[in-house]
């Protein structure tokens, strides 16, 4: 119960509410003030460009949304005004809405925010259509738009001004929550009766979850100067908080090893549970600092790690002197990952209760870590280079504009009622550069549509009072606005008893407005899902060779650095983060990429035992990379081994040539060496092993048995 509590609350302090309630405020403002001032219709005109600059408002830096609301108040009353003079011919709004969906759609090559830009502008331009303004009045008309959207600009904007630290917090509490939820799953490696592959298939899963969050905090945290650069408290316990909390991962994800081998080697001992246990009071205490950032509170240690550590530890030491047979370094490696989590959790819990913070360096900090972060090009050649049917942009872009052609065309001829738009409205928020999303967002609009229909008719029948229906109304304006981005389904239930308690209030009847929004929905679905399907539709499998490629890529550099590290050379830590972030994020898309083919026609989904094979693999073999990179990091310059660096510059030359595969080249087998007459070569004195050398070579024989198994694996998909 008290979980349950726990996890209510977390909504209410999450970013998701936060946004729901600043977006409702933004857009309900306006037309309260002037109904009060007896100009009800204007009201509405302003909520409408409040409503529009609002789906520009997404998470990231305070001067990232600042330009874009910017620019896209610019679009947004040029787009009005074409559009309001446009509607009086069919034909010249006809070719606006083709050329508009379509320039709009294709800023999709910037990146989201530039993408929300486009969706503002098709918006306007889509309630513009049946708007009746005789022409003298329209540049008025866009005008009053252009007031709602800068409003809404200035009291966003002034909403993140009071709290400057806020969005950071909110977005590093759901972060952390993801890693206890990443690190649970883990756990259950370590019980007997856990089907191993389908743990991996929840895994990959969550780390998607964990990277786009860590990605989102770092566009927060290393791009707003008043974050990195300020010397307040505040941000100093932010930034340490997250730089620890990536290295967890990384922790967490180096605890990996055989585990069919460790369950039939140490599931008798009892040790499996205990180690599975552990990682559970972990992730509560993370879970616990989540929560506790979250509610912008100070967190309480939950349990004492350290003293369940001591405990695990002679656990272990007890199964090396009772079974001389059996080596227990392996469950040592796995008590050194352990002990580092609880050094983490225990160095987090100290940022909240001392002035441990002040440790952090301020002068390099914008330099050093805005290596972690993507910059958005916007010049304008990457617009003209993506004019190509190679391009999946300009593929959604042209699929865009031509079925809301079609959809104009239907809506005006099979449309019920003055709300036509409707159908393009549904156009414009089902169709999406793949397939697979498409077909996702088509099932929850109509699911959401006929649901929320039937509540909002309920609402309205049993519950006549106008206060309560406008209470109501306000609940259900937060409820869709806070759960677009992580539940559309359920934000679509609360939208639509949202727009019929609306048009009530407008005058409209309900039960007319309720059938003529199903039909429209229903028109505008089922032309979406046809034309994702045969008009110039993007399927993952026609991608996947490029995002392979970009993994294997990623995983020769991380283990490069492995591999110089080895040698002798000093790596700094710097560099293995760097690696071990390129790694993670193409791993993410690589999982998010398996997953929405799996959700594709049967026929569309090419190889996909082969590339889930290939999914799996993967991420062992960057578990096994962490697992080793944290222990060259521990232990600083490594003495040159030629057996240890022969093993990971063979597993490199097979990534290589994986490589070279995806680029399309022919692989000549490799010529034998010449023989070299009897003549020894001079022999290299060895050099002796340690306990944890022999370990670490182990581990690195078998990224090499993965790397050939990669190498396979790839072989069959190209086939």
């Amino acid at each position: 119960m008290n979980n349950h509590k726990r996890e209510i609350k977390s909504f209410f302090y999450s970013q998701y509410f936060s946004d729901g309630l600043r977006m409702t405020i933004g857009i309900i403002t306006p037309a309260l003030v002037l109904m009060k001032l007896g100009d009800f219709n204007m009201g509405l005109t302003l909520s409408l460009g409040a409503l529009c600059i609002c789906t520009i408002d997404g998470p990231g830096p305070i001067s990232h949304k600042r330009n874009a609301m910017a620019v896209g108040n610019l679009i947004l009353i040029m787009v009005a005004l074409i559009t309001g003079y446009a509607r009086f011919n069919v034909f010249t709004l006809g070719l606006e809405i083709t050329v508009f969906s379509f320039l709009f759609s294709m800023l999709t090559v910037y990146g989201n925010r530039t993408a929300s830009i486009g969706t503002s502008a098709l918006l306007v331009m889509i309630f513009m259509m049946d708007k009746a303004v005789p022409p003298p009045e329209v540049p008025i008309f866009s005008l009053t738009i252009l007031a709602g959207g800068l409003w809404y600009m200035i009291f966003s904007l002034v909403f993140f001004g009071i709290r400057p630290y806020r969005a950071a917090q909110q977005t590093l509490g759901e972060n952390v929550a993801d890693i206890a939820r990443f690190l649970r799953i883990k756990a259950d490696f370590y019980k007997q009766g856990t089907d191993i592959d389908e743990n991996y298939r929840k895994l990959v899963l969550q780390q998607i979850q964990v990277s786009n969050h860590q990605d989102a905090v770092r566009e927060i945290l290393f791009k707003s100067r008043l974050l990195v650069k300020e010397s307040t408290s505040a941000s100093r316990i932010l930034v340490l908080t997250f730089i620890d909390l990536v290295d967890m991962f990384e922790q967490i994800m180096a605890t990996h090893y055989d585990y069919t081998y460790i369950r039939e080697k140490f599931e008798s001992t009892g040790v499996l549970s205990e180690i599975a246990d552990f990682l559970q009071h972990v992730a509560d205490d993370l879970d616990n600092i989540g929560y506790a950032v979250l509610a912008n509170t100070r967190p309480e240690k939950l349990s004492n790690l350290e003293l369940r550590l001591e405990h695990l530890k002679r656990r272990i030491d007890t199964i090396g002197t009772d079974d001389k047979e059996t080596s227990n370094l392996v469950l040592k490696k796995i008590l050194i990952n352990l002990r580092d989590l609880s050094k983490s959790i225990s160095n987090i819990y100290k940022y909240y209760h001392s002035k441990a913070s002040d440790s952090l360096v301020q002068s390099p900090t914008g330099v050093e870590y805005s290596k972690f972060v993507t910059h958005q090009d916007f010049a304008p050649h990457i617009f003209w280079d993506n004019l190509t049917l190679n391009s999946g942009a300009f593929k959604h872009a042209l699929r865009v504009a031509l079925v809301c052609l079609v959809g104009f065309i239907t809506s005006k001829n099979f449309s019920l009622g003055g709300h036509s738009y409707w159908v393009l409205l549904t156009i414009i928020v089902i169709l999406k550069p793949g397939f697979s999303l498409s077909k996702q967002r088509n099932y929850q609009r109509l699911i959401g549509t006929i649901a929320g229909g039937a509540i909002g008719i309920m609402i309205l029948n049993f519950i006549p009072g106008k206060t309560a229906q406008f209470i109501i109304l306000v609940a259900l304006m937060i409820g869709t606005y806070s759960f677009l981005r992580i539940n559309y389904i359920v934000a679509v239930i609360f939208m639509t008893p949202y727009v019929l308690i609306l048009f009530k209030f407008l005058g409209l009847g309900t039960i007319n407005v309720f059938q003529e929004r199903v039909i429209d929905t229903l028109i505008g679905s089922g032309i979406a899902f046809i034309a994702s399907y045969v008009l110039f539709p993007t399927w993952e499998f026609q991608q996947i060779q490029q995002i392979l490629k970009s993994v294997i890529t990623a995983d020769i550099n991380y283990l490069q650095k492995i591999s110089e590290s080895i040698s002798g050379k000093v790596v700094e830590i710097n560099e293995y983060k760097l690696a071990r972030k390129d790694v993670y994020v193409n791993s993410a898309n690589l999982s998010a990429t398996f997953e929405r083919m799996t959700s594709e026609p049967k026929s569309k989904q090419r190889n996909i035992k082969d590339l889930h094979k290939f999914v799996v693999l993967n991420h062992i073999l960057a578990s096994y990379s962490a697992n080793i990179a944290s222990a060259l990091m521990r232990s600083g310059q490594k003495t040159p081994h030629a057996d240890m660096l022969k093993l990971v510059k063979r597993s490199i030359a097979v990534l290589k040539e994986t490589d070279r595969k995806l680029d399309g080249e022919s692989i000549i087998p490799p010529v034998a060496p010449p023989k070299t007459d009897g003549v020894p070569k001079p022999e290299i004195a060895p050099v002796p092993l340690t306990e944890e050398d022999v370990l670490m070579k182990d581990q690195l024989g078998f990224i090499n048995k993965i790397a050939v198994d990669i190498a396979k694996v790839t072989d069959d998909v190209l086939r």
